[in-house]
């Protein structure tokens, strides 16, 4: 299908929680789906969950060293002592900023067909499966950061020219 615009922190769709795709989907899923592998397969993109391309729908995709796949309706375990990890994220472009996020994490959801995916691992996979799902409740990853950062993010998010045009 296409790459898609990457939705910018204070776009309302980014604070919503998503709802749940109806699986099987039709054709419309099918191209949200060729959309967001699309739309993740640039370098430099770990994931892109829906709502980052302006869709309500708990479905993102992934590009993990080269493994590139989609989750629709995901659920996510996560397990470890939260440690702080560099994060940025496309809708909040040009800042990482150290944020807590569990060493393993598994996600568990499903394809196109209704087949069972299941995701798992530790380090970059982990940190962008919390990352992904996150988005899909409406939060981004600057709500995670403590305080003092958190501050010293808004500051900056205020300043960047994406944010002011």
């Amino acid at each position: 299908m296409t790459e898609r615009s990457i939705r910018l922190f204070g776009d309302p769709v980014l604070r919503s929680a998503s709802d749940p795709v109806r699986v099987p989907g039709d054709a419309r899923v099918a191209a949200l789906v060729e959309d967001l592998i699309d739309t993740v397969t640039p370098p430099g993109r770990a994931g892109v969950a829906a709502p980052q391309i302006g869709v309500g729908l708990r479905a993102f995709s992934y590009n993990i060293d080269g493994d590139i796949g989609y989750v629709l309706n995901p659920v996510l375990e996560v397990d470890g002592e939260p440690e702080p990890v560099d994060e940025g994220c496309l809708s909040v472009p040009g800042f990482y900023f150290p944020r807590p996020r569990h060493p393993w994490a598994r996600v568990t959801g499903v394809d196109l067909t209704g087949a069972p995916v299941v995701l798992e691992g530790e380090g970059l996979l982990a940190q962008a499966l919390q990352h992904e799902c996150d988005h899909l409740e409406g939060r981004l990853y600057l709500e995670g950061l403590d305080p003092e950062t958190k501050r010293e993010a808004m500051r900056a998010v205020r300043q960047a020219e994406w944010f002011r045009s």
